[in-house]
């Protein structure tokens, strides 16, 4: 991506006379042309320095190293995709090297426009934003619904559960009667299609039966694979869970 142009004849950034841009006020110009870059759930993007952070959906301005936090939980991925003992399971290593880079976990610009705390999943690019204050965003990469099986709104996430039991729809045993001897609940574990945490989205007060959950099928990420749920990285989840609450909204689109 290309930085802001710079005339020759101005004096260079940290030199007498060289003018400063807040840092709000760059965050605001960049969030604002973010949406524009979206380019769908495979489209490839450039990364910032080993780091591999991706830039793809955050406007055309690269953002200067100090617009960004830089946190090794959410921008290293030999840390953040490490194997992890959770609830008593040992969740394997993933293979980061093979998920393209903007479906890693990172901190970016938030392209939203959401208040702090909300969560927006944007389908067509398949990334999750959880957005944070001082206008920044946690993003993630998921899996979305297969055509005719998606969802979208506005709603809110009413509770989680760790390592849930999931019970397949009668729809869904319709289409796929092997899976008959769940229908009272397959129980939590390395290969339940919740993965290691669950968000139950509600509107209205009502169980809209979507879910943004783990999934053991990391290579799945970036796809439109699911029956309509949003599937994270097993990692992930447990990262979007652990600052999540009850009660946050939800944003699908």
């Amino acid at each position: 991506m290309s930085e802001l142009p710079r005339n020759q004849s101005s004096p260079a950034a940290g030199e007498p006379g060289a003018p400063v841009l807040p840092r709000r006020l760059l965050l605001q110009g960049m969030g604002a042309t973010a949406l524009m870059a979206a380019g769908g759930c495979s489209t490839a993007s450039s990364g910032f320095d080993a780091l591999n952070l991706d830039y793809g959906s955050t406007g055309s301005i690269k953002p200067m190293r100090p617009s960004i936090s830089v946190d090794r939980q959410i921008t290293s991925p030999d840390v953040m995709y490490a194997a992890v003992t959770d609830g008593g399971f040992s969740v394997p290593e993933v293979p980061y090297q093979k998920i393209k880079p903007q479906f890693r976990r990172q901190i970016v610009v938030d392209p939203t426009g959401e208040a702090p705390g909300t969560i927006v999943v944007h389908t067509k690019e398949c990334l999750l934003y959880l957005v944070q204050p001082g206008g920044e965003a946690i993003r993630y990469g998921v899996g979305v619904g297969k055509a005719g099986f998606s969802w979208s709104g506005r709603a809110n996430i009413q509770y989680g559960r760790e390592w849930p039991t999931w019970t397949p729809p009668r729809e869904m045993i319709g289409r796929r009667p092997e899976l008959v001897k769940w229908q009272n609940g397959q129980p939590g574990g390395l290969d339940n299609p919740l993965g290691a945490r669950a968000l139950y989205i509600f509107q209205n007060g009502q169980d809209t039966l979507y879910r943004i959950h783990g999934s053991p099928e990391w290579w799945s990420i970036g796809q439109s694979v699911s029956s309509g749920c949003v599937r994270l990285i097993n990692q992930d989840i447990i990262d979007l869970y652990n600052r999540a609450s009850k009660r946050n909204p939800v944003v699908v689109i």
